[in-house]
């Protein structure tokens, strides 16, 4: 199962997110309470060790400003969360970063992992980073196979119900391990991550 934990914004965030195991964490370069800069994406990413994926997400932004920012951040992924045509991902391929393509049931969307050029798919809330949890009835009726992570409104509380009806390749959790809007707590990291995997499914990159 790979987890990834999104919109960390501290050296706790980071060093939490590391100890509970995740596989990737996100920064949030983009419009958001939990907005980091370029040069702060860069101190936190290098806190990351080499085994963990370091993303980051945009919302809307031109290639150009997304192109420098992942430079001046030293990332190792894009996650582009706006509804971007498949022409981003082709003026960013040339980057050699992971691709990630994030997107929800009602943008209408290919919901086709690699459909966009992408490398992974993350399946959301029509409402991202609400913490709302969504009617996931549509996945279950029309599961998706491949590497894809389910979003939106995921917590320790309901991530294990979540992996058994959808079984998707990973999750990516952001208010479900917050204490207030924007604020991580290490409990609920940690929590988040052994409920993720109590039905057996450890890291990809465990072996």
């Amino acid at each position: 199962m790979f987890i990834k934990v999104c919109g960390l914004r501290t050296s706790t965030d980071v060093a939490a997110a590391v100890r509970a195991g995740v596989d990737a964490v996100g920064f949030m370069l983009t419009e958001s309470v939990r907005r980091v800069t370029p040069a702060e994406a860069c101190r936190l990413a290098a806190e990351v060790p080499p085994q963990v994926l370091t993303v980051g997400v945009f919302r809307g932004e031109p290639v150009d400003v997304i192109r420098e920012c992942v430079t001046t951040a030293g990332l190792r992924a894009v996650q582009l969360h706006g509804g971007e045509p498949r022409d981003h991902y082709e003026a960013l391929r040339d980057l050699d970063v992971a691709l990630i393509r994030a997107t929800s049931v009602a943008e209408g969307q290919n919901l086709q992992p690699g459909s966009y050029g992408e490398d992974l798919l993350i399946i959301d809330s029509p409402q991202p980073g609400s913490g709302n949890q969504w009617n996931w009835s549509y996945l279950k009726t029309n599961p998706v196979a491949g590497r894809w992570m389910l979003a939106g409104g995921l917590s320790p509380g309901n991530v294990t119900a979540a992996v058994a009806a959808l079984s998707p390749w990973g999750v990516d959790v952001s208010s479900g391990v917050e204490v207030r809007r924007g604020v991580k707590e290490p409990r609920l990291i940690a929590e988040f991550v052994t409920a993720a995997r109590s039905n057996g499914s450890g890291s990809p990159h465990s072996g």
